[in-house]
């Protein structure tokens, strides 16, 4: 895999690919293990039945858990935000006070050094 300028891609970008496959491969495995779990307590399923079951189950048990991963991504996108929001605020009142005692010190020398 190489981009449009033919370097390749930045490690950390191949480790969170690597994680990713990895991640739903075994979130595919779950799902295919929970399916045989509840299928198994179904013994009038032929083998059949039992089959398309299972395929379905772990489909949407990998939807299910899909749609949960993209809803905390999007949390943790919006706390994000918020605390990003919060520490550009506070960095201003910081840098305001800075300033204002700054401004103090200044004045407060200059009238020392006038008497």
């Amino acid at each position: 895999m190489t981009t449009m300028d033919d370097r390749p891609p930045a490690p950390r970008s191949l480790i969170d690919e690597l994680e990713g496959h990895l991640l739903i491969e075994a979130t595919k495995a779950e799902g295919r293990a929970e399916a045989a779990r509840f299928t198994h307590s179904l013994a009038c399923l032929t083998d059949t039945q039992r089959e398309d079951v299972e395929e379905r189950f772990t489909d949407t048990y990998l939807a299910l858990t899909r749609r949960s991963w993209e809803r905390t991504a999007r949390r943790g996108r919006e706390l994000r935000a918020e605390y990003e929001a919060r520490y550009r605020a506070l960095r201003r009142r910081l840098c305001a006070m800075f300033l204002l005692n700054a401004a103090f010190a200044l004045v407060t020398v200059v009238s020392v050094s006038r008497r």
